[in-house]
């Protein structure tokens, strides 16, 4: 029994694994991407969930080392800290939609979506630089159906090519070894997430040893070059 639940689970992330390299092969830039080009040697740091009270915190250390990097914030929670929006854009970063309330996207009807997730958030968030605004579904969710909406609203999805895993761990070693354990890629995006003391203990570490490599923290919009 456990040798076949194991073996179903080692088939269910096989078939995710694929779904999501025919995905990356498949769907054009405009509408999802998941990294960057690999020249020259840039890596795009984002953060979810915010902002929150340690928001600052994770600015400070960003400042450190002259790093940029996008947050992708919830718009409950904006409305809620509009003095902390100002300071992520004030010190360059970038700002993406993630949802107003964080509810899944494919649960959504089309105009739950459009209206009070994607536009209502756009609207308590500073101009976008880049052609398309960009955005990231809360949980990582999207179905053909809400990715189509998304699109056809004018935003670019955006995922991640290396997840920290800091959502499923308290430990900041956990995090670090997630991320620099492996070898960074030029074009990768990383996955974190605000509002985590270890994420920022975490932080400290990764900085340094992803500065210390030749790496250019950049946005996700630079990174894509628009």
């Amino acid at each position: 029994m456990l040798a076949d639940r194991l073996t179903s689970a080692g088939m269910a992330t096989r078939a995710r694994r694929v779904a999501k390299a025919l995905a990356e092969n498949l769907i054009p830039s405009s509408i999802a991407v998941w990294r960057g080009p690999s020249r020259p040697r840039r890596v795009a740091l984002t953060f979810d969930d915010g902002p929150t009270d340690l928001t600052p915190e994770y600015l400070d250390l960003l400042d450190t080392v002259g790093a940029r990097a996008t947050f992708f914030v919830v718009g409950d929670l904006c409305a809620q800290r509009p003095s902390v929006l100002h300071d992520i854009a004030a010190r360059g970063h970038e700002l993406a939609g993630h949802g107003f309330t964080h509810r899944r996207f494919p649960l959504l009807a089309r105009e739950g979506l459009l209206d009070d997730e994607l536009r209502r958030t756009a609207g308590l968030l500073p101009p976008h630089r880049t052609r398309r605004p960009l955005v990231r579904p809360p949980h990582g969710t999207m179905s053909a159906g809400s990715l189509r909406v998304v699109a056809a609203a004018g935003f670019t999805t955006v995922m991640w090519s290396l997840d920290s895993g800091d959502w499923r761990t308290t430990q900041p070693a956990d995090v670090v070894n997630a991320v620099v354990g492996r070898e960074v890629q030029p074009g990768s995006i990383v996955l974190f997430h605000d509002g985590q003391s270890w994420t920022v203990e975490a932080l400290r570490t990764i900085l340094l040893i992803l500065k210390g490599a030749g790496h250019e923290l950049v946005t996700v919009g630079e990174l894509l070059g628009r």
